[in-house]
């Protein structure tokens, strides 16, 4: 269950903020954002629930007073988005979750789903106790259809791929954090006031086709992991949390079942 992904900066990019192109910022240090999910063999959780908690999981880290200003995490959070933004999730169970729990960071829950984000470490300088979790083997599911979107944004993950749990979790929080990118300092204070809500499904294919013309933000993965280069995500937002460029997906809120694998 791995992923590791690739960014830019904030802002616009000749290539796209998620796609690889040799630039200034790979001669830069290379940073990681470490992000934990809580897997127990009798109880997994579900996958868009495990998902959605990713993507909250990144804008809390985003928004933590600690990321910020003089900070003790604020080098660190600028070193990694001044090189190539990468994700990695591992996961956790049992006496491992506790270890890692005992480490800075910050966890969140979902609905029955726990990720902890923790702040950027160097590429090759993982605390042990992340370090030895373990990255793949793992997949999750949907015991039930997960319905319609709910309040906040929507992540629209591109129908035609297949990805691992812990990719798809990598790649909803890149879409979570273009989503941040566009938005103003009010905005973002309003929306973590709210809670960070946001929903995470799968586009139906004439969706799909739509939503990556619309100018909403999109993921554009570098494909170094399971899947070759493309768009991966596109970020819908509402009027209420999260207002990004125009667009209204058909059936957005009529229960439209989705997943998002």
């Amino acid at each position: 269950m791995t992923s590791t992904e690739t960014a830019g900066e904030p802002g616009n990019s000749a290539t796209g903020p998620f796609e690889h192109a040799e630039t200034d910022r790979d001669a830069a240090p290379q940073f990681v954002l470490p992000l934990v999910v809580r897997i127990e063999r009798e109880a997994p959780p579900a996958r868009t629930d495990a998902l959605e908690t990713a993507a909250r999981a990144v804008l809390v880290l985003l928004s933590d007073e600690r990321s910020a200003g003089d900070g003790e995490w604020a080098a660190a959070v600028r070193d990694w988005q001044d090189a190539r933004i990468r994700k990695v999730v591992r996961r956790a169970r049992r006496a491992e979750w506790r270890r890692a729990g005992a480490l800075p960071g910050i966890t969140v829950t979902g609905r029955e789903a726990e990720v902890r984000v923790f702040p950027p470490v160097p590429l090759d300088g993982w605390p042990k106790d992340l370090a030895r979790l373990q990255v793949s083997g793992t997949e999750l599911d949907d015991p039930r259809p997960p319905g319609a979107p709910a309040a906040g944004p929507v992540l629209w993950f591109n129908p035609e791929l297949e990805m691992s749990a812990g990719k798809e979790m990598a790649q909803a929080g890149h879409g979570a954090q273009l989503a941040w990118w566009e938005l103003s300092e009010e905005e973002r204070a309003a929306w973590r006031a709210a809670g960070f809500p946001l929903s995470v499904r799968s586009a139906g294919r004439a969706e799909w086709d739509t939503l990556t013309r619309s100018g909403l933000p999109v993921v554009h993965d570098a494909g170094f992991t399971e899947i070759a280069p493309g768009k991966t995500v596109v970020v819908e937002g509402d009027d209420r949390f999260c207002p990004l460029p125009s667009h209204t997906l058909p059936n957005r809120h009529t229960g439209r079942e989705g997943s998002a694998s």
